[in-house]
């Protein structure tokens, strides 16, 4: 029997415990409460993905937004040319990833690594409570998808991923009338068409020819690179669901410039009632990102992202008006910002379920081209 005193200690002891937050008994570090308003503290990982010189070109200016508190690359040269480009000062370039986020303490992440080094780098960022954006796709492995899931689940943080695509009125526009007024009845047939000359012809930075060109750090060639594009499509369009089977065809046309990956990519993806292709290619005379749908009684044809085709029922087809797009949604910039502050959470084509069903897609495809055989998702 318990004396009254120690009855008393273990019953304080029992109220501390519970006391304690979940992050603290496990010895997790709490991520720092959001700031309500101000720039979002921005840095930089990686710089071999050639989607960075765009990024910066669209932080000028945008001031209010994002400020760059500092800038990985575990590469001197790279960081070097960087640094002397853009003029950053040297304490905010860094070798190490772990020294930035203790240094600089970034709230958000803009990642422009390989596709294979997403993992890594939102594993680091996680236990700071740093959000992370990434290039598309996500991931280059179901099993690296997970692992990202897990970490950003763990450590509360949100892990947006950017895709050109999603800041299209075009697709904005098409969604509206076959899915928010569904004019058309239901969805039967997506088929989305996205590639261009190549990465060499159309001379991407050697660092990012590099890993485009390596089926380790890529994932694939076109099948990936391009092919994200449909099947990211696809999961916004049929509202997150997972398909029921992939079956894909790869090719390699041009052997002497991409030994190692395909160059051109066909993926069919199954639903119940609709289907979806995707056609990603490393091959074609030009460039072009272009989405056509077929509902039971409609159709809707993106040509780029500022015109769309519509042909509703007893109508001719017109060309459809596109609506304004809000401030917080018209571009990565805005978007990243607006998740950071809190006034948006990452949701269909930026959010990590849908991303999470994109990597399941292009490992089945993988699968498929390199089997020949229809792979069926589990349940």
């Amino acid at each position: 029997m318990l004396s009254g005193t120690m009855l008393l200690r273990a019953v304080l002891l029992l109220l501390l415990t519970a006391c304690l937050p979940p992050a603290a008994a496990a010895q997790t570090p709490t991520p720092p409460p959001a700031k309500a308003s101000g720039p979002v503290r921005v840095a930089i990982a990686g710089l071999v993905h050639g989607h960075v010189t765009g990024f910066m070109r669209r932080i000028q200016g945008r001031d209010a937004d994002l400020e760059l508190v500092g800038v990985y690359e575990p590469d001197a040269a790279l960081r070097k040319a960087f640094s002397e480009r853009y003029k950053i000062a040297e304490d905010r370039m860094f070798a190490s990833l772990d020294e930035l986020l203790a240094k600089a303490k970034p709230e958000a992440i803009a990642a422009f690594s390989s596709t294979r080094d997403h993992r890594p780098i939102i594993e680091a960022a996680a236990p700071h409570g740093v959000h992370v954006m990434v290039e598309k796709p996500l991931a280059v492995s179901v099993k690296d998808a997970r692992a990202i899931e897990a970490a950003a689940t763990k450590g509360r943080i949100h892990v947006i991923t950017n895709y050109e695509t999603t800041w299209y009125p075009s697709h904005r526009a098409i969604w509206q009338l076959l899915k928010e007024q569904k004019a058309g009845g239901a969805l039967r047939k997506m088929v989305v068409m996205d590639g261009h000359e190549g990465p060499k012809e159309i001379n991407v930075q050697p660092e990012f020819l590099a890993w485009l060109r390596d089926p380790v750090q890529n994932g694939a060639g076109a099948l990936f690179d391009f092919g994200c594009y449909g099947a990211n499509l696809m999961t916004w369009l049929m509202d997150g669901q997972r398909p029921i089977a992939v079956t894909a065809t790869t090719q390699r046309f041009k052997p002497a410039i991409y030994p190692n990956v395909d160059d051109e990519a066909t993926i069919l993806v199954e639903y119940p009632g609709a289907q979806g292709i995707a056609q990603a290619s490393w091959n074609w005379p030009f460039g072009r990102k272009d989405l056509e749908v077929y509902a039971e009684r409609a159709y809707a044809i993106a040509t780029g992202g500022n015109n769309v085709r519509v042909r509703l029922p007893g109508v001719p087809e017109t060309t459809a008006a596109l609506g304004d797009v809000p401030l917080d949604e018209r571009d990565e910039i805005s978007y990243l910002a607006a998740v950071v502050r809190g006034r948006l959470a990452p949701s269909g084509l930026s959010a990590l379920a849908n991303n999470l069903v994109v990597v399941e897609i292009l490992d089945a495809a993988r699968e498929s081209a390199k089997t020949g055989k229809r792979v069926v998702l589990p349940r």
